[in-house]
């Protein structure tokens, strides 16, 4: 997959100044970084340019700062950075003009900077020519190793691919792997799970998977959407009536397509949203008038679990039902770890994304036996929908 783009193995870094952009968005409470995995994940690409002699210059957005704002400055981001890598990361206070050139010219071979948050310019988000130049001052080559941040087309995350010779990081290049085995070229057959609370934030990804994979399990309060328009009653759950037409026209696409729909077959139904709020399994066709279905319920789950087995690739995004609170995660966690033993058999492919996605498979503790989980969110999802990414297409060799 990735000798369709440009990657590390295709450029000597020694002695050059490379322009990496990473993802340092991490989470932080009083200016300690709460949770590193975004840092760690950055780390080999880091180490591996510092170590072959490169000096590594580290592009990074923080927040949605409008302007400068000392409370979304990446410079508390850097420290914690150099304590996951183990080596002193400098930090110039601008990512242009003299700070960062002084910065700059002061790195050694295997030295490492970070410059500071690149959207306190407003011309990052708007790609503009003139800023991209002035990133471009800084170096030799320009290295992309931020999927998340791929599908913005931004100065630093997609401009530079225009200005300097341009390469995929070793994190970037892991997740262009993992989706080309995905849906790209992926060992059939293909299995889809995609959950989530609304159908209206995934018509694009649900028409583009049906004409991709053999199976697509819709779960979550999307199901109920989809149940409705098939004419169950779904008493009083969470759905989109309105979509009823929707749901109807991407059956239609799948079945034209050859790709088996599965939905629920029975639910776990409540009178209250809340944990442990006292619930009941129910065939779809004896939903109480005032109940509200919150998980699938255990037929769904065996067919789920059988559909799983019938697959040799598994792509998964968004919860079965509302994973959030017990018992109503039940469905969720017993098809995660479900595929995760598939997966450690060596019969399955799995590959999941999305913020929700990953806090279920973490709370299933299955996480870790996945072939590969994505941190990705908007960009997961946007290439799941088949659209391209700009700071993925301007890496392609030419």
């Amino acid at each position: 997959m990735t000798n369709k783009f440009r990657t590390l193995d295709d450029v000597d870094v020694k002695g050059k100044r490379v322009l990496l952009r990473v993802d340092l968005n991490v989470p932080m409470d009083n200016g300690r970084v709460t949770d590193a995995t975004r840092l760690e994940r950055v780390a080999p690409t880091i180490n591996e340019i510092a170590d072959k002699g490169g000096k590594v210059i580290l592009l990074a957005h923080f927040g949605r700062p409008k302007g400068r704002d000392p409370k979304e400055s990446l410079r508390p981001v850097a420290e914690a950075l150099a304590n996951v890598l183990k080596r002193p990361v400098a930090f110039a206070d601008d990512c242009i003009g003299e700070p960062a050139a002084k910065a700059v010219a002061a790195l050694k071979d295997g030295d490492i900077l970070c410059l500071e948050n690149t959207r306190f310019h407003k011309e990052e988000e708007k790609n503009d020519p003139a800023f991209v130049a002035e990133l471009a001052k800084l170096g030799d080559i320009w290295v992309n190793d931020a999927f998340s941040a791929a599908h913005r087309a931004h100065a630093s995350t997609e401009g530079l691919g225009h200005k300097l010779p341009a390469y995929a990081g070793r994190t970037m290049q892991a997740e262009l792997d993992a989706l080309e085995k995905a849906l790209g070229s992926p060992t059939k057959p293909v299995i889809a799970i995609i959950g989530g609370a609304k159908v209206s934030t995934k018509i694009d990804l649900l028409e583009n998977l049906v004409t991709k994979v053999d199976a697509l399990v819709i779960g979550g309060g999307m199901a109920n959407t989809f149940l409705h328009a098939q004419g169950v009653a779904i008493g009083k759950s969470l759905a989109e009536k309105d979509l009823a037409p929707t749901a109807l026209r991407i059956m239609e696409k799948a079945e034209a397509a050859n790709c088996a729909i599965i939905l629920p077959v029975d639910a776990t139904v409540a009178y209250h949203f809340a944990a442990n709020a006292p619930s009941h399994a129910y065939g779809l066709d004896a939903i109480p008038a005032d109940g509200m279905i919150l998980d699938v319920g255990p037929q769904s789950i065996v067919r789920v679990q059988a559909a799983i087995d019938d697959a040799a690739t598994l792509v998964w995004n968004g919860p079965l039902g509302a994973f959030e609170m017990q018992p109503f995660d039940r469905g969720t966690v017993a098809a995660a770890k479900h595929a995760a033993e598939r997966t450690k058999a060596k019969k399955l492919i799995s590959i999941a994304g999305g913020g929700d996605t990953v806090a279920a498979l973490n709370q299933a503790h299955v996480a870790g036996a996945f072939t590969y989980v994505s941190t990705a969110g908007g960009a997961f999802l946007e290439w799941m929908e088949g659209k391209p990414l700009p700071g993925v297409e301007v890496l392609r060799t030419k």
